[in-house]
């Protein structure tokens, strides 16, 4: 799949799917007023990419090389996450299922602003802006005993030679919402959610857009070390993201794959390398 056939899906990322990152990333405080079906549920979701949209979110942000920094002073974080390739089916203009296809190691790189309205003020300003495997690993089943049990996120910062962990190495398992639980959940939103505080109404969106039959759906930022919670992107900066099989590969291995700059592609590993300019 080229990065030129996502252009023709629409892209939507969580918010609130894994524990203690909003509160990291300083966001928690967007969610006040959001109501969520239980404690643990995600917070919404939000566009990072609208097909056939005259705004800014018509921009297409992926890139697997590049993050462009912003050209004003923001505080940029790296947000490593597992990305699903969904196909979206409709009864009318209602999402009646969500089949993820396929999964992907993926950046959905963030502007620390104060006083954004929506989360998508934040997450697209122009291209290379998000990052997106070019290794793209096919899914058996999107369900227990599936071959995604086994894959974590593993996600690391080099700056002036120097190799950092940025986020903590996570089980995809870990977070709040997967398997059928997550798909359940995204179907409901993309019909019934509406304009408030900072999300939006998905389903006019989708609309808009001509009913995309391919979705790519972040699935939500892992939790940052003492060191990625404290430490903004600069230009020069080396990131990566390792969505890996647990039961092949150790942590060890993907640090010293890193270290080594060793982006060859390998099996049962999807690897995201940007750079910062």
């Amino acid at each position: 799949m080229s990065k030129d056939h996502l252009k023709e899906f629409i892209g939507f990322g969580i918010a609130g799917n894994f524990a203690h990152h909003l509160e990291q990333a300083g966001e928690s405080i967007d969610f006040l007023h959001v109501e969520v079906d239980e404690e643990h549920a995600p917070k919404g979701i939000f566009p990072f990419y609208l097909p056939q949209c005259d705004s800014f979110l018509g921009t297409y942000p992926l890139s697997n090389k590049t993050i462009v920094a912003p050209n004003i002073e923001e505080n940029l974080h790296l947000e490593p996450e597992v990305a699903l390739i969904c196909e979206l089916i409709y009864e009318g203009t209602n999402v009646v299922d969500i089949v993820p296809n396929y999964f992907t190691a993926y950046n959905d790189c963030s502007i620390r602003k104060e006083g954004a309205k929506k989360i998508s003020e934040k997450k697209n300003w122009g291209e290379n802006t998000k990052g997106i495997s070019s290794q793209i690993l096919p899914i058996d089943t999107f369900l227990h005993d599936g071959v995604m049990d086994s894959y974590h996120i593993a996600s690391f910062l080099k700056r002036d030679g120097v190799v950092h962990e940025y986020g903590e190495d996570s089980p995809v398992l870990t977070y709040n919402y997967f398997y059928g639980q997550l798909t359940s959940w995204a179907i409901k939103k993309l019909n019934t959610q509406k304009d408030h505080g900072p999300l939006e109404d998905l389903n006019s969106h989708l609309k808009n857009a001509g009913c995309p039959k391919g979705m790519v759906l972040s699935v939500g930022a892992t939790s940052y070390t003492k060191f990625g919670e404290t430490t903004f992107l600069k230009p020069k900066d080396e990131i990566y993201v390792y969505v890996y099989d647990h039961l092949i590969y150790s942590e060890e291995d993907i640090v010293k794959m890193v270290e080594q700059n060793n982006t060859a592609q390998q099996p049962n590993i999807s690897k995201l390398h940007q750079v910062v300019i």
